[in-house]
């Protein structure tokens, strides 16, 4: 009855209907000594979207490297052809399970072909080797990942069912149930990236009413795009489990509304250097040469999806446009106030979209500000 129940309502998905304190009777079962279970995650052909299986192991793995390859089914992952759908996950980071916990792993994995080629949607290839061509200049990034919280039938979760919430103004780091939603949600995902290994740093409300913020970093290299994508997947597998979605949309909502970005902050040793400031300039003049090629990197549909969030408005640049400032939230790069005054630090790169994928961003950044490839 009361499941029936909850299917009638789309304002909840059924997994909220699911009474999980059955769960703990099997998930308080002891494993055989010697065996773990391991999870493999990996990015989909859309590019934006993260699959799961898992798998038992004999063993407890030291590193990556000593994890089998495995395949799986890229015909029904938009990656591959039913006559020939086998693509290979490489595993390449290990993280801690905070759902199985004990000596359980989440095992992030890149995606390649048969004929050993990276998929398409697997960027993270590319990034590599130009994190390394940049080794020597040190480079640390850290992303504000933005998101909204949606009711099963994707609409903002708490917002009025035939109306609005009032206009924007007091969410942004608000506090009181009239002025945010979901919080719960919010406190699982912190402590759960903690416990995996993420180096997240921070959390907050953000402009509209059920999005949300939180923040990576800083992470030395390509290190920022793995803690990132896991950020993400644990973010997406606690969502479900209270029955809610969390949504990248970069404007999931119409109108007078925040959209959601993942802005980028940027630092290499020059720049975090006494007098760095004029290397944070000079980075920034080079920018401001690619803005077109960097548009297209920041989201998964070549600018398409930052087309409805870069508008000017809502503390955001013109996508046609490139601008920087001093703290100023409507440029395309933002050096922060207390950047300026120390004159040495970091860039804020507020362009790329919420749905970006991270290891396009620092590749096309890094490639730009350190290679100089125009």
């Amino acid at each position: 009855m009361v499941m029936s129940l909850l299917m009638a309502n789309l304002d909840c998905s059924p997994n909220a209907g699911i009474n999980k304190n059955l769960l703990t009777r099997y998930t308080s079962l002891p494993l055989p000594d010697g065996k773990i279970i391991a999870t493999y995650i990996w990015i989909d052909g859309t590019g934006q979207f993260l699959r799961c299986k898992d798998r038992t192991l004999e063993f407890i793995p030291k590193s990556p490297k000593d994890l089998p390859i495995w395949n799986y089914d890229g015909s029904s992952c938009y990656q591959a052809s039913g006559a020939n759908s086998d693509v290979y996950l490489h595993p390449v980071t290990i993280y801690r399970d905070p759902f199985r916990r004990g000596d359980n792993i989440l095992v992030l994995c890149e995606t390649y072909n048969f004929d050993g080629t990276p998929t398409a949607s697997n960027k993270r290839a590319e990034c590599a080797k130009t994190v390394q061509k940049c080794a020597h200049e040190e480079p640390w990034f850290g992303i504000e990942q933005e998101y909204t919280l949606l009711n099963y039938d994707q609409r903002p979760f708490g917002w009025p069912k035939n109306g609005f919430p009032g206009p924007q103004g007091p969410y942004y780091c608000g506090v009181g149930a009239d002025k945010v939603f979901a919080r719960d949600i919010v406190d699982a995902h912190y402590r759960a990236c903690l416990y995996a290994g993420v180096k997240i740093c921070g959390t907050n409300a953000e402009v509209m009413p059920a999005q949300w913020e939180y923040q990576v970093g800083p992470c030395v290299g390509i290190s920022v795009g793995d803690d990132l994508w896991m950020s993400r997947f644990l973010l997406h597998r606690i969502a479900e489990d209270f029955g809610i979605v969390a949504t990248l949309d970069p404007k999931p909502m119409p109108g007078d509304w925040n959209g959601a970005g993942a802005h980028t902050n940027v630092s290499t040793k020059a720049m975090r250097a006494p007098n760095g400031i004029g290397a944070i300039e000079e980075a920034i003049k080079k920018l401001s040469k690619c803005h077109d090629r960097h548009i297209k990197a920041y989201d998964p549909h070549g600018g398409q999806d930052n087309m409805r969030r870069l508008t000017g408005r809502h503390e955001t640049s013109s996508i046609n446009d490139f601008s920087a400032g001093v703290a100023h939230r409507g440029a395309s790069v933002r050096i922060p106030r207390g950047v300026n005054d120390d004159k040495c630090g970091y860039f804020e790169d507020r362009r790329p979209s919420s749905n970006c994928d991270p290891y396009s961003v620092v590749n096309e950044i890094l490639k730009t500000i350190c290679l100089n490839v125009v």
